[in-house]
């Protein structure tokens, strides 16, 4: 009885879970010759009622399982995630709850011991995995990383898709890696079996095993391996994007998008504080055809909020719609700024040029704008200083943009990519200043033409691509 006891720890939060979990094992211990008051003893000690993040287990495991919980920052009540980003170091930036979970039970393991979780496989790519990968690779050793990506796993369809991540506590060795696995209890059993051998069998293409994945905060490379060595030249002899003269960012998240959105003529505002605003939809043939839609700019020039009492309408815009506004998580936490949009709106990157880029894609979509529109939030954007910008659209519709946000990015159902900032930002370039005069001129050509191929070969020259490393930055499937 105290050996099995201590065995076992579940911790759920929602009560009637928890007293179902309990009936369901109470008849398994049951089924296997415990007594009624023996297993209700069992089960007093095994369960616990509360927040895993809260609750305190008093012990360590050797082993951890689990499917944590994919809530993001802003369903978590302020006070409560306070409390949590006291306790846990891992909760960066935007990072959703499995973020600390994971780090809480890594906490939890003993020598050796073994953590397995089927989660989100954000967090080893993007910016706010971060401090957990770094975490995992001072402490720990990422034994195994089952790939599920457009793997029939699920009963409904997915748009983002998990990983089997098995993280253990001892010395680094190589990590065992699985794409896509058969979903049949038998091969997933054999499965298992290969990957806890001592050795992979040299006939065994399933598994691949790749040395030094963790390296601090950076993110886990754990596909296109034959791309990597691509990929690391390139980034040792060009610089970041943003360190030739180019920004990226993304446009204005608003909150209230029935509020502030409508017909630019239909919004009943003074004439200076509403902007031509563009969508995915005004970019999908691959230039802007506006749909006429207007987003209402509640900031002056300088970034502030304007008063209201200098513009009676949009006041009175405003105070019609003032419940609605007062609802979002933004305006709750400040509410003198009740009238804001969640991302300040700054007018003067309307009237500059841009390229846009639309989040979800299978390839890189950007698209030329010349100055008239302000970006939606679904739409990312870069502006230059030096840059041509035809000439850096050529270079973004080649193989390079891919090419590294693949490398970065986690993969989306049907083999689309996420074209972040976070991901584009990890593109590198040349300094326009470095760029030969007939590789500009043949870069914008191609891109003003939306040529791909003389894209692609403006842009081999451009990078000095040798023929193997063409095969791989313009090759469809990386």
């Amino acid at each position: 009885m105290d050996d099995l006891s201590a065995a076992v720890r579940a911790v759920e939060v929602h009560p009637e879970t928890l007293d179902h979990t309990r009936r369901l094992l109470f008849s398994v211990l049951q089924q296997h010759g415990i007594d009624a008051n023996t297993a209700s003893l069992l089960l007093d000690k095994w369960l616990i009622k509360g927040d895993f993040l809260l609750v305190s287990l008093g012990q360590t495991f050797t082993h951890v399982v689990g499917n944590p919980p994919y809530v993001r920052q802003e369903q978590i009540p302020d006070q409560l995630l306070a409390e949590y980003r006291r306790r846990y170091r891992t909760i960066y930036d935007r990072a959703d709850l499995y973020v600390p979970f994971i780090e809480r039970c890594l906490t939890t393991l003993s020598p050796a011991g073994t953590l397995g979780f089927i989660c989100s496989d954000r967090w080893t790519k993007n910016k706010y995995g971060g401090p957990l990968r770094a975490m995992v690779a001072k402490g720990f050793h990422l034994a195994c990383y089952i790939d599920m990506v457009d793997t029939p796993a699920f009963h409904a369809e997915v748009v983002a898709y998990p990983a089997i991540t098995i993280i253990t506590r001892d010395t680094a060795r190589a990590t065992r890696v699985v794409r896509r696995p058969a979903i049949e209890p038998s091969e997933l059993s054999n499965l298992a079996h290969r990957l806890r051998a001592d050795a992979v069998a040299l006939d065994d293409t399933a598994i691949t095993e790749v040395d030094s994945v963790t390296q601090g905060s950076q993110p886990w490379i754990l596909h296109a391996f034959t791309h990597l060595e691509v990929v690391r030249r390139l980034e040792a002899d060009f610089p970041l994007i943003e360190d030739t003269g180019c920004a990226v960012g993304i446009g204005v998240a608003t909150g209230a998008d029935r509020v502030f959105i409508a017909p630019f003529d239909q919004l009943d505002v003074e004439a200076d504080r509403k902007l031509r605003l563009i969508t995915t939809k005004d970019i999908e043939s691959g230039t802007v055809h506006w749909n006429g839609h207007g987003i209402i700019n509640p900031f002056n020039e300088q970034g502030a909020l304007v008063n209201l009492a200098v513009y009676p309408r949009l006041a009175q815009f405003f105070t019609e719609h003032e419940a609605i506004l007062r609802r979002r998580n933004c305006a709750q936490k400040n509410p003198r700024a009740w009238y804001r949009t969640i991302d300040r709106i700054y007018p003067a990157l309307l009237s500059r040029p841009k390229l846009l880029i639309p989040d979800i894609k299978g390839e890189a979509h950007v698209v030329y704008e010349d100055g008239q529109y302000y970006p939606h939030h679904n739409l990312y954007y870069i502006v230059a200083e030096a840059w041509d910008l035809h000439a850096l659209q050529a270079v973004l519709l080649s193989g390079i943009a891919r090419l590294f946000v693949a490398t970065y990015s986690t993969a989306m159902r049907g083999g689309y990519l996420r074209f972040q900032a976070q991901y584009l930002r990890r593109i590198r370039l040349p300094h326009w200043r470095d760029v030969p005069s007939t590789v500009r001129q043949e870069l914008a050509m191609a891109a003003t033409m939306r040529d791909r191929t003389a894209c692609n070969n403006a842009v081999a020259e451009l990078y000095q691509l040798s023929p193997s490393e063409r095969a791989v930055v313009f090759e469809r499937n990386l």
